[in-house]
């Protein structure tokens, strides 16, 4: 490992003496650089993909904290490595970009859950994007099939969990969330690989039901909408992971302004357009200073109240949640070229550097390694608080590509 760490180091430092004085050359530069080395320190950490050694987050003592391939998010660190190699140009990160993401291979037939756009989308999508090989397209075509098996006619929707309860124990038979916008991405690709319309009408179905079910009149969200199957129509609106089941979980609604604005690419639809940017300006306008959202953008307010199982009363602190951040700044890079309005991509602009900062930019060597801190994953289920979080660091690296990638100074 200390051999790839020196190439590591060699490879940002060509990286840096190409920025020159350009101020945006060196921008990206100087946080490729940190990311290369801090994720450097990641690989010396994990070692070789297991099926079970996936960065998710950190523990309270600091320590890196991993998955198995079959929780949500172990799509995400492969990505980063393939996002760095689209960042530097290096082939050491292409070649364990690879190594990591082959490991994810077998949930290719994963039927568990809704969250296979994650898994699958992130690492091979992302390889067959900048290195195409026959069997990664094969691999996106069959996940696919195996998403869409989750489809009901019914509900008009993707099921997200097999079952769940609200924070007051109501049983959930058929929740979906908002998360699940993310997954429609590989169901498009999908169509485009392989000639077959039927998951490109899935995604654009699933949309127009969350539009009609999760949206608000304000363009601010609900996170969870349980069906009833029988009839089709929504049998709960309530929330997981936010502060109350009428609240605006700041993650959720960011998934929803990522999700719509690549709706809107996907399909040309000026409906998916006008709803990725009203929810924008409603995530935009309740953002404090520094551009990163509260957790939640209704904590402590009248009108607001946690479920009594809820944890999320215990913390009526205003903490941040830098994963939102990340996943709305690269969402804007893209919805200002799609939308033609560069206000948009000052916004991104301003949340970029913001996450760049000492404040929310690890120092090198501690986070567990990870780029991104003060994130959230949930409050009410007491869980990763305050901590690292491998998505905000995806999320944060596609940011930088996307800048890097456009015509902005």
């Amino acid at each position: 490992m200390k051999t790839l760490r020196n190439l590591f180091t060699l490879s940002c430092l060509l990286t840096l003496a190409t920025a020159c004085t350009n101020p945006k050359n060196t921008f990206i530069a100087e946080n490729v650089d940190f990311a290369a080395h801090q994720t450097a320190l990641m690989l010396e950490k994990t070692g070789e993909p297991t099926g079970k050694n996936y960065p998710r987050t950190m523990n309270d003592k600091g320590e890196l904290v991993t998955t198995n391939m079959y929780d949500w998010t172990p799509g995400f660190f492969p990505g980063n490595l393939w996002y760095l190699y689209e960042l530097t140009e290096d082939t050491v990160w292409r070649d364990r970009a690879k190594v990591w993401t082959h490991s994810l291979e077998p949930l290719k037939t994963f039927t568990g859950h809704h969250d296979l756009g994650f898994m699958i989308y992130c690492s091979y999508g992302n390889a067959y994007r900048l290195a195409p090989k026959p069997e990664y397209k094969d691999i996106i075509i069959q996940s696919a099939e195996s998403l869409i098996t989750r489809f009901d006619e019914r509900t008009q929707a993707i099921k997200s969990w097999n079952r769940g309860r609200n924070w007051d124990g109501k049983e959930w038979y058929f929740p979906v969330i908002v998360d699940n916008m993310m997954n429609l991405e590989m169901l498009f690709a999908a169509t485009k690989l392989s000639g077959d319309k039927r998951f490109y009408d899935i995604a654009v179905t699933h949309a127009n039901t969350t539009i009609k079910n999760h949206i608000r009149q304000d363009y601010d969200t609900y996170h969870v909408v349980d069906f009833d199957t029988i009839t089709g129509t929504a049998a709960d609106k309530a929330t997981a992971q936010g502060y109350s089941d009428n609240s605006t979980w700041a993650r959720g609604q960011a998934w929803i302004v990522y999700g719509f604005t690549m709706m809107y690419r996907e399909t040309q639809d000026e409906t998916y357009l006008k709803v990725a940017k009203e929810t924008a300006d409603y995530f935009l306008t309740h953002l404090p200073e520094d551009m990163i959202p509260v957790w939640d953008f209704n904590v402590d307010q009248e009108g607001y109240v946690p479920g009594k199982n809820s944890n999320a009363v215990k913390f009526r602190e205003k903490l941040r949640d830098a994963s939102a951040g990340a996943i709305v700044c690269s969402a804007l890079f893209e919805l200002a070229d799609l939308a033609k309005e560069p206000i948009y991509s000052v916004y991104a602009m301003n949340m970029l550097k913001s996450l760049s900062s000492p404040q929310y930019r690890a120092a090198l060597g501690t986070n567990a390694n990870f780029l991104i801190e003060h994130c959230v994953g949930s409050i009410p289920h007491n869980f990763e608080i305050d901590k690292p979080l491998v998505y905000a660091d995806y999320y944060y690296l596609e940011a930088l590509v996307r800048y890097k990638n456009s015509n902005l100074k």
